[in-house]
């Protein structure tokens, strides 16, 4: 689907015109959005607007590294909008001309529906360009960032607290759970903040200069996120650090009880084994308090090891 809107020099705002007539004299701006374009209406890119092969080329290839590229006097954006559900990117294209804005992207975007509903339907920065337009776009693919870290600094609040007293394995699934999604966050939040870095510092883009301050609003808010993400990395590697240690020390307390109570024992079943054996001549075997006096000096060998054992703390 291809849809288009124009602004006139008198501000005024026309919804659906027909792209032949984008280049009328009393047109100052307009955007062509191409929302799940079909290969003949892709075919437009090169065909009516004469974008540069490569740039076209790009359109098709998904999932590209967020970007910026020069052609004479259209400049190409690789944006990448995220996934909320699966945290995935998903790509928009973005051409900026001398007057005009044109989106591709093949998923439908409610950022790309708000923005456009901002101009088209309330009417809000249409006197302020093309570039406005651009900016918007941008802006609310960023605000989409924001939830899905929120959420998950909620639920590393939450593994923190342990309120639900969840076991340490259960705790380090979910650790590397957010660890994986705070990386999936990350491969999309750092190159799209390294791409407004080289917007705001561009000085190819024409207008820019004027609306500087929008575009560097949103470096400003990516600077935020990518500052969240690494702080949540770190969070998540002190509590998996803190986890493994704190069951480490728990496994070595446990082998240390069991080896105290092996070391108790063991005397007890050298005694137990010496007498065990059925030689005939063992003079201890006729004793009439034999047994007892065997019993008593094993618990005194057990009981004066547990004390000792004891006095040196190896139970507590």
């Amino acid at each position: 689907m291809i849809r288009a809107l124009a602004v006139t020099k008198n501000q005024e705002v026309i919804k659906d015109i027909p792209l032949e007539q984008l280049s009328e004299p009393d047109i100052q701006w307009y955007w062509v959005d191409f929302h799940k374009p079909t290969e003949t209406e892709a075919l437009l890119l090169e065909q009516f607007f004469h974008f540069h092969p490569l740039a076209v080329e790009d359109c098709f290839h998904l999932l590209q590294r967020p970007k910026l590229d020069h052609y004479e006097d259209v400049h190409f954006f690789v944006l990448h909008a995220l996934n909320s559900a699966t945290l995935a990117a998903e790509e928009v294209d973005l051409f900026l001309g001398t007057n005009f804005v044109v989106t591709f992207h093949f998923t439908h975007l409610d950022e790309i529906e708000d923005a456009w509903s901002r101009i088209a339907e309330q009417k809000q920065g249409a006197d302020k360009g093309h570039l406005y337009a651009a900016y918007l776009v941008m802006d609310k693919l960023v605000d989409q960032y924001f939830p899905s870290v929120y959420q998950l600094e909620d639920q590393l609040s939450d593994i923190e607290n342990n309120s639900n007293q969840e076991s340490i394995d259960v705790l380090m699934n979910q650790i590397f759970n957010i660890r994986t999604k705070l990386l999936k966050l990350r491969r999309t939040i750092i190159p799209m903040r390294d791409l407004l870095y080289r917007i705001v510092n561009s000085d190819r883009i024409e207008g820019l200069k004027a609306q500087l301050f929008y575009f560097k609003d949103i470096y400003d808010h990516l600077l935020k996120l990518s500052e969240m993400i690494e702080s949540n990395r770190d969070v998540t590697a002190d509590i998996r650090d803190s986890y493994i240690s704190l069951n480490s020390n728990r496994m070595n307390t446990i082998m240390k009880t069991l080896t105290v109570i092996t070391t108790i024992f063991m005397p007890l079943t050298f005694i137990a084994g010496i007498y065990g054996m059925n030689f005939e001549y063992m003079p201890e075997l006729k004793w009439h308090w034999g047994y007892f006096i065997v019993l008593a000096f094993m618990f005194g060998i057990g009981f004066g090891m547990f004390a000792w054992f004891s006095k040196k703390g190896w139970f507590r």
